[in-house]
């Protein structure tokens, strides 16, 4: 099951992702303010379409690579999945960016994972008619036990919402890009999407207030932030490329249990780095019962990411 390797890895990419999107929200000097952070998120996750230029090099398009060759003419339908992608996406990204404003990733990040792999097992099912096995559907349930459990605390009320409307909406975006795939191809589907996710945050400057917003926290933003929050969509556009490749070749119930391995990752990296990361991004706090905790609880999850292979 070589796709449940590459949404392995895109999680493991997304675990750093997670510091560095905390320490971009939190840090006042950074992009304090959800909204931009996600809008310049949508606008460089869509010039991820230079990867298809790749598609040219003999020899890769047959180890998966995207190509032009295959990009074709789209129908209203994948104009649609497409737009729909990108507003999911959108709007999954300022709940979390918010979220995590206020409260540690160790926190937030397996709650919306959680919920969105329960809500995309539940998606699936209704809206792609989706059969899974009984070793797959139990491997979805432990994994998304697990997930649930390793949070240290559950998020307090003024973010639960936050962290609920995230999750279910990231479900959302997998379940239509899922879609957006079976309507067409991998290679169609991806590219267009990009395209829509550009348009779409475009798109958002013609509200006046929404244009205020944006321009004016980018005139407070410094040329290092701008660096790391490139370097962050970076890192995030590989981690996406690979989950949605594993999208396409497997089941999107699955890969987005898998979420939950990325806390196995942000825990391992806690412990590993956790003083030399800066505390906008993790708390410092000696807390030996609750890694404990988390490690009992990473367990869990592990026992439900080998299930899927039984």
């Amino acid at each position: 099951m070589s796709w449940i390797f590459l949404a392995t890895i895109g999680q493991l990419l997304n675990a750093v992702v997670a510091f560095l999107d905390k320490y971009i929200v939190s840090d006042e000097n950074a992009l304090p303010r959800p909204f931009v952070y996600a809008f310049y998120s949508c606008i460089l996750t869509g010039f991820w379409g230079v990867i298809y230029f790749f598609g040219y090099i003999p020899g890769l398009t047959d180890l998966g690579m995207p190509s032009f060759g295959n990009v074709q003419s789209p129908t209203i339908q994948v104009i649609g999945m497409s737009f729909l992608a990108a507003y999911t996406f959108f709007m999954a990204l300022v709940s979390m960016y918010d979220a995590l404003k206020r409260a540690e990733a160790v926190n937030v990040i397996p709650v919306i994972g959680a919920v969105s792999a329960l809500a995309t097992f539940a998606m699936s099912y209704l809206f792609l008619g989706t059969p899974l096995t009984v070793n797959f559907m139990w491997g979805v349930i432990v994994l998304s036990l697990g997930t649930l459990l390793v949070a240290q605390t559950i998020p307090n009320r003024s973010i639960v919402l936050n962290v609920l409307h995230s999750g279910v909406f990231f479900a959302l975006h997998f379940v239509a890009m899922k879609g957006l795939f079976v309507e067409t191809s991998f290679d169609d589907g991806f590219f267009w999407s990009r395209v829509s996710f550009v348009v779409f945050a475009l798109s958002l400057l013609m509200v006046p207030s929404y244009y205020e917003k944006v321009f004016s926290q980018s005139k407070k933003t410094s040329k290092k932030t701008g660096v790391i929050v490139i370097a962050t969509k970076v890192l995030a556009g590989v981690a996406a490329f690979l989950i949605l490749k594993a999208t396409d070749l497997g089941d999107v119930a699955v890969v987005q249990a898998l979420d939950g391995l990325k806390f196995v990752f942000i825990l391992a990296i806690t412990i590993v780095f956790g003083t030399l990361l800066p505390d906008s991004a993790v708390s410092h706090e000696p807390r030996p019962k609750e890694v404990l905790r988390r490690v009992l609880y990473v367990a869990v999850i592990a026992v439900g990411y080998l299930i899927l292979f039984l």
